[in-house]
């Protein structure tokens, strides 16, 4: 039985230690159609429906699922979304990392590149409804480029004149609530980070969609 006990409290040890797989959230979204978002039957047609798909996949109730692309797996991560959708609507070479995606853009001459923190900034004028958006530093990983988080940039919101854009988080807002999975989220420039602080989120351009058409 001493024999017994102690086996037992082993394998009870060796599977504490053990990393758990994580469980993915409950998905938060909030469901918008695209007759909320200012002049959209202004944009040219493979806009439209790129945005007509990406906001049906709200209604999916989505949740965030890191390393997926695959709806059918309940969830799907920033880029995953961003790669099914894109390849959803015709774009069959779009890469699946954010960071591809970014060097993706580049290489097609289409990134636009943002250094201020200002929402008002000119770097901002050529902004456009399905621009993909890209940022750093949103978690830590041995990437180069290290380009962690992309989205898709959706206009206006008729209500308000709040910018808004599509994809997949584990946190970011819309309306100033948390939200989480496949959805709709404010955009926004993040804040510089304060003195003696790591990076931090940092918003560094958006691009065309190459091949969009």
């Amino acid at each position: 039985m001493k024999l017994l006990s102690i086996l037992f409290v082993s394998v009870v040890f060796v599977c504490a230690a053990q990393t758990p797989s994580p469980t993915p959230l409950p998905a938060v979204v909030t469901p918008l159609t695209t007759a909320e978002l200012e002049d959209f039957q202004s944009n040219p047609p493979a806009v439209q429906r790129l945005l007509e798909t990406a906001l049906a996949l709200t209604r999916e109730n989505l949740t965030y699922l890191y390393g997926s692309s695959d709806p059918a797996n309940g969830g799907m991560d920033c880029s995953g979304t961003i790669f099914h959708v894109l390849r959803a609507v015709g774009i069959d070479d779009v890469p699946r990392t954010a960071s591809e995606q970014y060097v993706w853009a580049r290489k097609a001459d289409e990134f636009e590149p943002v250094v201020s923190r200002r929402a008002d900034s000119f770097e901002l004028d050529a902004l456009l409804p399905g621009d993909l958006l890209f940022w750093t530093g949103t978690y830590t990983i041995d990437r180069d480029p290290p380009v962690t988080h992309s989205m898709i940039y959706l206009g206006r919101l008729k209500s308000d004149g709040r910018q808004v854009m599509f994809g997949a988080s584990d946190g970011r807002t819309f309306g100033g609530k948390k939200m989480w999975g496949v959805s709709v989220f404010d955009f926004t420039i993040p804040k510089p980070p304060q003195k003696g602080a790591g990076p931090g989120s940092v918003f560094i351009g958006y691009a065309r969609i190459p091949g969009l058409k």
